[in-house]
């Protein structure tokens, strides 16, 4: 007889059954990045790469401090919203000139990167360029890869800290220098300067002196690779810009594999090995810390610091250079020399962008060359669009600004066309400083019959303002689009 079955509803007892030798194992699926210590390399491309950390820091912590009339060469003065360029004054109204400037950025960085990929990445980019200076500091201070990491392992004593301190205190003063000269374009940075002796900084500029300076502190000591490979979108669409004939750094398989160590003079085809000799020194030297004899990758910069330790291996054992070097994915399946390579680099795609980029920069230049040495901007008084004044006439007010964009003192003459007997009523001659603005009031009248000719309504008419020089003759004049009010 069968044991009778429980009702649905009556509570049952859970008997949790455990496994005999069976272990719970957590799994954790973030894997924890391992501290990269780049080692040291010379060679032709170092040398290019220090050049243009000279070049681009030279320029940015010397730009500010130069002086052009009297002021600042280049400043960004978002109080009173003008732009110094040297001898040009921009106000907000030529922001085109700022989008000029990012679409030829944007084209010239399409064009280099068919060309040879990331270039701008491994030679100008800010990341790379302080990363290269916090590493330099880090070398001179710690000494060596070997040192570094054995520092790092051992206990704390005095000699580390003495260096860890020394480290972060280079570190920080860089950062800081870095912040302050940032700050230094937008405001005065002599008068920064007063600022800071005085501790007179305001709560923006101290802001911003210290998270500039924390941004750099923290990307270029501490993130480094991270920030190329995960933050920088540029690392994940630069595949859309390459293609099959880009130069790239590239790994020779069919030279260098398969790989073995050996002495100094012996001939590898005799051993049966490639010439990669697996020092591993391409991925010691690499600032990512990947291994570019796995192929392109993402992360891979585009420094060409594996090329120059490569060839030094490559001289020491005796083999040819350019056993890592710049090559294109067709040159390398197809064997192609330098010259089959170098052709088809300037293919129909790197044209395009060169035209584009040429005509853009033409474009720019003609253009920034031949505006006028003034602004104006026309708004029409919104209290009243139209009345009628003494002896009939009919008056519109308008309110004009004029931007003065020279460094000389101006003077300027207010006029009507397509208006008839008209009378512009804007005080005497208008004159304005060196880079200068005003709004000035204008008032623009016509007689009574000719208000009954034209009849209610709007009507176009054309206010421009003349820039006198001696003798009152006009110089250059700025032409602008209004609308004139017949009240019914």
């Amino acid at each position: 007889m069968s044991a009778p079955t429980p009702p649905s509803n009556a509570p049952q007892r859970v008997i949790p059954i455990q496994a005999v030798g069976v272990r719970e194992e957590v799994v954790s699926l973030y894997q924890k990045g391992e501290k990269i210590y780049a080692r040291e390399v010379k060679g032709w491309f170092t040398k290019w790469r220090w050049v243009f950390v000279w070049l681009t820091q030279i320029v940015f912590y010397l730009s500010p401090w130069l002086q052009w009339h009297d002021r600042q060469a280049i400043l960004f003065d978002l109080t009173t919203r003008r732009f110094y360029l040297f001898n040009l004054v921009l106000y907000p109204q030529d922001f085109i000139y700022l989008t000029a400037l990012l679409v030829i950025s944007a084209y010239g960085l399409f064009l280099f990167t068919a060309v040879a990929g990331r270039l701008w990445c491994g030679f100008a980019c800010p990341q790379s360029v302080y990363t290269e200076m916090f590493m330099w500091i880090e070398r001179k201070i710690e000494g060596d890869r070997t040192r570094r990491m054995k520092l790092d392992k051992s206990p704390w004593s005095l000699e580390k800290l003495a260096r860890k301190t020394a480290k972060q205190v280079a570190w920080i003063s860089v950062a800081l220098w870095t912040g302050y000269t940032f700050v230094g374009y937008f405001t005065p940075i002599r008068v920064l300067a007063d600022e800071v002796l005085t501790l007179s900084m305001g709560p923006w500029e101290i802001f911003w002196v210290f998270f500039y300076g924390f941004a750099t502190y923290g990307n270029a000591g501490y993130m480094r690779e991270q920030v190329c490979k995960y933050m920088c979108p540029y690392a994940r669409f630069q595949s859309a810009m390459f293609d099959r004939d880009t130069l790239i750094i590239s790994y020779d398989a069919k030279r260098g594999e398969p790989r073995g160590s050996r002495k100094r003079g012996t001939d590898a085809q005799g051993l049966g090995q490639g010439d990669c000799i697996d020092c591993t020194l391409c991925v010691q030297v690499c600032p990512t810390g990947i291994d570019i004899r796995k192929g392109l990758q993402y992360e891979c910069i585009g420094c060409a610091a594996c090329i120059d330790v490569c060839d030094s291996v490559m001289d020491k054992v005796g083999s040819p250079r350019g056993l890592i070097r710049y090559a294109t994915q067709n040159s390398m399946e197809n064997g192609w020399g330098r010259r089959e390579m170098w052709a088809r680099v300037t293919r129909p795609r790197v044209l395009l962008y060169t035209g584009i980029l040429v005509a853009i920069v033409v474009a720019f230049l003609v253009s920034l060359y031949s505006r006028p040495p003034f602004r104006v901007d026309i708004l029409r008084d919104r209290g009243a669009l139209a009345r009628v004044v003494d002896d009939g006439f009919v008056e519109n007010v308008y309110r004009i600004q004029i931007m003065n964009a020279s460094e000389a003192t101006q003077r300027y003459r207010l006029g009507v066309e397509q208006l008839n007997q008209a009378v512009v009523d804007a005080g005497r001659d208008i004159e304005l400083g060196p880079a200068e603005a005003r709004w000035v009031p204008v008032a623009v009248r016509v007689p009574p019959e000719v208000a009954a000719r034209m009849g209610s309504g709007a009507h176009g008419i054309t206010l421009f303002v003349e820039q006198l020089r001696r003798g009152d003759q006009a110089q250059v004049d700025v032409r602008e689009p209004t609308t004139f009010m017949v009240p019914r």
